[in-house]
């Protein structure tokens, strides 16, 4: 495969956001991107929660976009900026999206998947201003293996059909949950049903402040993944080399990040370890199931409840301690019936957990096959096989 440069074989541009203070420039019926809407796959009209009018394209930078066309978020924070996506409607960009159009002798799914495999080295890229954006200059210079037309067009097909599978689930496990949110809800409402307790959180919890466990290993508590190994969490290890205040959490206890308890940042453990001093550490009592009480923290109300009693000037000091939790009112049914709701909730949430499970293979899969495919070790020919060279 030859190699070619990205603003050689494509065109490339960025939009615009028409003046937020202008009533006559939205709520139309024209599809507005944002490098939001950008992650790494396809991006369908209800994917985009923003449209402006005829007016606003006509008198702001902003401009037209045809369907099929490649966008790359050229800004953004944590994973954002570098992922692609292909429009499938007509649709309008803003400034910090960059429009990539392939030219004659070009696929524009197979330039598609070539930027999907390149996400990590584009990333890599920055401006010349110290900042972590990219310009379109930086994305012309990006480089690209180019087979012949017919090899690009078998290329892209065979990885096309991975990706309507693991569309699919992707959608499939979207649907799932949103339908687990409804079930929460019947299950869990705001302020219980007839019969149930209420108490309040020092009631139903014990604060656990054992520490000089340095014998432990080390864990973090995520908001989706739970209390796992620090090492599995993907973040720099800042923590002391003295680990006499890292308070132990066991089993059954759950945990919470002190100054992010607001944000839903709690997980009931199954691992024994420490945790940093940042997070605080629950132990349920009788009263409580601890499966029912992990699913009770990421209820919407209770996550206000817990907002509502963090103490702090600004949402960067807002904090939650456990003198301030233990004060929160909740109603909760008998340990019985709560037994009864987290086995039902766990079963529908482990068949989530089995899709996403099935989702993840398949992008692991693909991405081997990418690497073959689109560095030319692997060859396909016309009855969709591949084979080395």
């Amino acid at each position: 495969m030859k190699k070619v440069l990205l603003g050689d074989i494509a065109q490339i541009y960025s939009g615009g956001t028409p003046a937020r203070d202008n009533p006559a420039f939205w709520n139309g019926d024209i599809p507005w991107v944002k490098t939001t809407q950008i992650q790494n796959g396809l991006i369908r009209r209800e994917d985009v929660d923003e449209c402006i009018t005829k007016e606003a394209l006509k008198k702001s930078a902003t401009k037209m976009v045809p369907a099929g066309t490649i966008l790359m978020a050229m800004y953004g924070q944590g994973k954002t900026r570098g992922q692609v996506a292909k429009l499938m409607i007509d649709a309008t960009i803003n400034q910090a999206c960059a429009a990539i159009l392939a030219k004659e002798n070009v696929d524009t799914e197979f330039l598609f998947q070539q930027l999907l495999s390149l996400y990590d080295r584009i990333r890599a890229l920055s401006n010349t201003g110290g900042q972590e954006n990219l310009s379109g200059g930086l994305i012309k210079e990006i480089k690209i293996s180019l087979p012949s037309l017919p090899e690009q067009k078998a290329i892209a097909e065979t990885l096309s059909t991975w990706d309507l599978a693991i569309e699919k689930l992707d959608r499939l496990i979207a649907a799932k949950e949103r339908w687990f949110s409804g079930v929460v809800s019947d299950l869990i409402p705001n302020s219980g049903k007839k019969g149930w307790n209420q108490y309040r959180m020092g009631q139903l919890f014990k604060e656990r402040s054992e520490n000089n466990r340095g014998d432990l290993p080390l864990l973090s508590i995520t908001r989706n993944r739970g209390v796992i190994p620090h090492a599995e969490a993907g973040r720099i290890d800042s923590s002391n080399d003295d680990k006499s205040k890292y308070l132990r959490i066991s089993p059954g206890d759950i945990g919470y990040n002190t100054m992010r308890m607001w944000q839903g940042v709690s997980a009931l453990s199954t691992l024994e370890g420490i945790v940093s001093p940042a997070y605080t550490v629950c132990m349920p009592t009788e009263k409580i199931d601890p499966d029912f009480a992990s699913f009770l923290f990421k209820t919407p109300y209770m996550i206000h409840q817990f907002y509502s009693y963090s103490q702090g000037l600004t949402s960067d000091t807002w904090n939650l301690k456990y003198n301030h939790f233990k004060k929160i009112p909740v109603n909760v049914p008998s340990v019985e019936e709560q037994k009864d709701i987290a086995t039902t909730l766990k079963s529908l949430q482990q068949e989530i957990d089995n899709i996403k499970q099935q989702a993840a293979a398949l992008r692991r899969q693909k991405r081997g096959l990418m690497q073959k495919l689109l560095t030319g070790e692997w060859l396909v020919n016309d009855a969709g096989e591949y084979n080395e060279r």
